[in-house]
């Protein structure tokens, strides 16, 4: 299966599709020092935040796809070093709006869990 949607995403930032499939997908981020927020080697919640959308827009996987509403929970903190799976997958849909469900894990630990309502639009939301 294809990437549809968000191709200028900065994989060194958001994380990188690593599996594909129909409603349905993963993302592996790769922490660096430059998302730290202090000298301790904590990851900022923004990038967790980040890497978790993208891989909700890609179990969407249409162009047209764009975020409306989340609800998040982070769960365990994140160190600079830490690679983190985020699985997607569509729970549900109803007309142009999609329900995703995203887990994080670094290991088999739950580090961050979100619920992603996404609406798939008719044109590029800013057309």
């Amino acid at each position: 299966m294809q990437l549809n949607t968000h191709l200028n995403i900065n994989s060194s930032l958001c994380g990188k599709v690593t599996k594909l499939a129909n409603n349905y997908a993963e993302v592996l981020l790769h922490t660096t020092y430059q998302m730290a927020a202090d000298e301790k080697g904590l990851i900022h919640g923004g990038f967790i935040f980040g890497a978790a959308d993208f891989a909700a827009m890609c179990a969407v996987n249409d162009p047209n796809v764009v975020l409306g509403a989340a609800t998040s929970k982070f769960i365990a903190p994140v160190k600079v070093g830490a690679a983190v799976l985020y699985t997607a997958s569509v729970i549900s849909q109803k007309g142009k709006k999609r329900e995703v469900e995203v887990k994080a894990f670094v290991s088999d630990r739950l580090v961050f869990s979100g619920s992603f309502t996404t609406f798939v639009l008719e044109s590029h939301v800013l057309e």
